[in-house]
């Protein structure tokens, strides 16, 4: 894909007033820290909330804010050597979508564990959203979601294998038995990745290549981009997408998703699953009720009782910040 100048800051629809900005880029920084400090510094200024994540191997983002703050910060990346050409996926929130700023220092910007994997040096081939249907239908492709297990249950493409990952981390030994045990009659001409920006898939189709692997292709903008731009009637698409705010999913067109999200394990939620017994806001649900015991549950209902105490304050408590 070939990086062009950022694309301007939409206008926000009058019932929408703040505006997602989603990210990344893979650059080598000579000095994380001082890239971290300037971000950190640049949106506060500009009143920007979300999570940016700095490392060697480049920046990958989601924030929140008005539009002028958004335009704050493209004009801060746009004055920088090294995210000039950055490409955000921008979507649409009544209400913020994160509750604190948060710029991070990490090793990887997405954690696969692979240190000799670099994906300025070699990734898949990018396949356009108006292009992907006619690739994941044909016969000879195997179509690989590398998303978490939890992020594929409310949503995926049609066809797709679920590695069934706790964890990005996971995917390189999965691929590698998965693709080992497949029948020699069974091997695809061509493999096809997704997630949910495109991120992942940079490191998981460089891996491949690193592997051997050729005909390896992977969703450009990842799903993000694809249910912005594709019609729900001609959508391969099923389901919603999570994303990592408090949003929790989004649908075609990007717009605010039906579920919820378990805040003592993450778990998206629907309001079915609410109902349920098991249920009990910010300490339990269906899936985390086994998980943890008394003293968690009661530590999880402080911790709400305070988050309530704070709003009622006016004040953001940080327990709530959104983890990426």
């Amino acid at each position: 894909m070939t990086q062009t100048s950022s694309p301007p800051v939409p206008e926000t629809p009058s019932e929408k007033g703040v505006i997602v900005a989603a990210f990344y880029k893979f650059i080598h920084l000579s000095d994380p820290v001082a890239v971290q400090h300037d971000l950190q510094k640049a949106c506060e200024s500009a009143g920007i909330l979300g999570t940016i994540l700095i490392a060697h191997e480049g920046i990958n983002g989601t924030v929140c804010a008005l539009r002028e703050g958004i335009c704050a910060l493209m004009a801060h990346f746009a004055d920088s050597p090294y995210f000039f050409d950055i490409q955000p996926k921008y979507s649409f929130a009544k209400e913020p979508a994160f509750y604190r700023m948060k710029v991070r220092l990490k090793r990887e910007v997405v954690t696969m564990g692979q240190p000799d994997i670099d994906p300025k040096n070699s990734v898949g081939t990018y396949v356009s959203a108006k292009d992907w249907n006619a690739l994941i239908s044909a016969s000879d492709t195997l179509v690989i979601d590398t998303r978490n297990r939890y992020e594929v249950a409310i949503g995926t493409f049609e066809n797709a294998v679920d590695p069934e990952t706790a964890s990005f981390r996971d995917f390189p030994a999965w691929i590698e038995t998965y693709m080992a045990d497949l029948p020699e009659k069974k091997r695809p001409k061509n493999i096809a990745m997704f997630c949910t920006g495109g991120i992942r898939c940079e490191k998981a189709t460089s891996y491949l290549r690193s592997r051997g692997y050729e005909n390896v292709f992977h969703l450009e903008g990842g799903i993000l981009k694809y249910l912005e731009t594709m019609p729900a009637e001609d959508s391969a698409w099923r389901g919603e997408c999570f994303v990592f705010d408090q949003r929790v999913s989004v649908k075609h067109g990007l717009a605010p998703g039906a579920y919820d999200q378990c805040h003592a394990c993450r778990t998206p939620l629907t309001l079915a699953d609410k109902q349920r017994a098991s249920f009990e806001h910010g300490v339990s649900c269906l899936h985390c009720i086994d998980a943890h015991d008394d003293d968690d549950r009661a530590r999880f209902r402080e911790r709400q009782k305070q988050i309530r105490l704070s709003k009622e304050r006016g004040q953001t408590h940080i327990g709530k910040a959104a983890r990426r």
